[in-house]
């Protein structure tokens, strides 16, 4: 799927499909480059994501953008939205669990991190991991934090489905994880701030990485 990718998107950055212009079908995309359809789909979702195509229902994938957009979108909201939010939002919320949080909330998130160092599959991963991030809400012991992550749910999976595919951060997010539960479960909200900072800043870089062409 990245090479899928990188390779639409150099067609379209050096104008090959200009602005205006129609891409191939999924399936003449899928016999061009020998792989299933559903490559080829998480590829123009990618590009889509970027801000450089738009999909219409029924008639196909369009170029809207010679390059990248600075502002990725993940459903209604865009990369810059999101990072706001989790920043304003989930880096007390690390603090506040560490505090508060109990042995139910410790043992569900340990239970957490070893099945995703153990998954495999992207798509079970990305639902793992809202769970890791809607279980440290409730384990703030605030209930509003736990609906302000359900309402941003989706566009999280996507944007952590992205991150995963195009900047390969599935096993350092493990290891942040990782990082976070144990500040948590030490009780320090001192550690599992600095923790979640750590963590959503590595998810900012990667997004910028990507836009840049860098991954």
């Amino acid at each position: 799927m990245e090479a899928v990718l990188a390779h639409l998107r150099r067609l379209i950055e050096r104008g090959d499909y200009p602005v205006g212009a129609k891409l191939p079908s999924e399936a003449s995309l899928s016999r061009e480059f020998e792989v299933s359809r559903s490559v080829i789909r998480e590829a123009l979702r990618g590009l889509q994501a970027l801000g450089m195509t738009e999909s219409k229902t029924g008639k196909g994938t369009f170029v809207t953008a010679a390059g990248p957009a600075e502002n990725p979108t993940f459903g209604p909201y865009s990369a810059r939205d999101l990072i706001e939010v989790r920043r304003h939002v989930e880096i007390p919320v690390a603090g506040y669990a560490a505090l508060r949080r109990d042995q139910d909330h410790l043992d569900l998130l340990g239970h957490l991190v070893e099945r995703m160092d153990a998954e495999t599959d992207n798509t079970a991963w990305v639902a793992l991991d809202s769970l890791f991030h809607i279980t440290i809400a409730q384990a703030s012991g605030n209930p509003v934090f736990g609906k302000v992550i359900e309402e941003i749910r989706d566009a999280l999976a996507r944007q952590s489905a992205f991150l995963n595919q195009l900047g390969d951060r599935r096993r350092q997010s493990n290891v942040e994880h990782r990082a976070i539960v144990a500040a948590i479960e030490s009780g320090s909200e001192e550690d599992a701030v600095e923790a979640m900072t750590a963590h959503l800043t590595h998810v900012e870089a990667t997004l910028t990485s990507i836009v840049n062409g860098d991954q």
